[in-house]
């Protein structure tokens, strides 16, 4: 028998960030890093040998990958489907989710006001 290849979702394919253990910085390959020369989109992977953390100076080794950000949760072929909610991403998701829970609770108060 041969397995297919996992198919990856659009989150796990977006370039992870990586977080440094010491002081809390967050690399992110869509940003780079100006102060050391290292260009936008450079991969966490892919960072010179010499590379420090900006900020307290830690070696690579000190950084955790935390993921990434701001991906659709979903697979691509299934993004324009679910009246464009598949779209949005986890923190937009969450927005609109508790934003409708607390209008909905605002119009259940303003019943109060009827008479």
């Amino acid at each position: 028998m041969s397995e297919q290849a996992k198919e990856q979702t659009l989150a796990e394919t977006a370039p992870s960030r990586y977080e440094c253990r010491s002081c809390g910085y967050v690399y992110e390959p869509t940003k780079g890093d100006s102060n050391r020369d290292v260009p936008p989109g450079t991969p966490f992977e892919e960072l010179p040998n010499d590379w420090r953390c900006p900020v307290c100076g830690a070696r690579t080794s000190q950084f955790e990958n935390i993921g990434s950000s701001g991906a659709p949760s979903g697979f691509q072929e299934n993004l324009n489907y679910g009246l464009g909610v598949n779209r949005l991403t986890p923190g937009q998701k969450n927005l609109l989710i508790f934003g409708a829970l607390a209008l909905g609770f605002l119009f259940f108060l303003s019943l109060y006001g009827l008479r």
